[in-house]
């Protein structure tokens, strides 16, 4: 392996693994470069303009890295963000992710993703920014995320909301007051007001 080689491997390492061709171009590597490290095995393409070390990854979620890199205004929702925050069973078949209404939808092999358009304001509402070794992803909080699961519930199960619902109140301790502020927000609070009354 060639010193330029190395220092590539050693660049997507401190990455976790995985890098789009901008970062890398930024680092100094170029595309003779890449396409040795591709033909030597050391490094795969996954999707246009995104690469990984072909030893693998060490995120604990390469998905939500993948989409932090391919779509910077995406945002995880519904399901995958009710399985980061720990408030599901459920395993998604797809990512999930919200983009503004009037966004042009990317095309993406990988990973393999379900769009939501969402209105502006509802798109703004929630968003937390995390990082997962390095790198930053857009998430909503928990709470918002309950209300877009009620908005959406035809979509993902009624089943499915009810039961996130419950794990924000019993165990992640999620105030009602914040449900309700995004469920005003997501125009589901009709909906979701009785059904915490219950649980109340």
């Amino acid at each position: 392996m060639g010193s330029k080689e190395a220092k590539l491997i050693k660049f997507l390492r401190k990455k976790g693994g995985m890098a789009s061709y901008s970062e890398l171009s930024k680092a100094g590597f170029n595309k003779t470069l890449l396409k040795t490290s591709l033909k030597n095995n050391r490094v795969n393409r996954i999707d246009r303009g995104l690469y990984c070390l072909s030893e693998g990854m060490s995120f604990s979620n390469p998905d939500l890295v993948a989409i932090s890199i391919k779509i910077p205004r995406g945002v995880v929702c519904l399901l995958s963000a009710l399985g980061f925050h720990e408030a599901t069973n459920e395993i998604p078949k797809y990512v999930d992710v919200a983009i503004p209404r009037g966004t042009h939808k990317n095309r993406i092999k990988y990973p393999p993703i379900r769009f939501y358009r969402f209105d502006p304001k509802v798109w703004e509402a929630g968003i937390e920014n995390r990082k997962i070794e390095g790198h930053k992803i857009k998430i909503y909080c928990l709470a918002k995320t309950i209300a877009d699961c009620f908005k959406f519930r035809n979509r993902i199960g009624v089943n499915v909301a009810r039961v996130a619902l419950k794990v924000a109140i019993t165990e992640k301790h999620i105030e009602p007051k914040e449900i309700m502020q995004y469920a005003k927000i997501c125009r589901v609070d009709k909906i979701i007001k009785p059904i915490l009354e219950t649980m109340l």
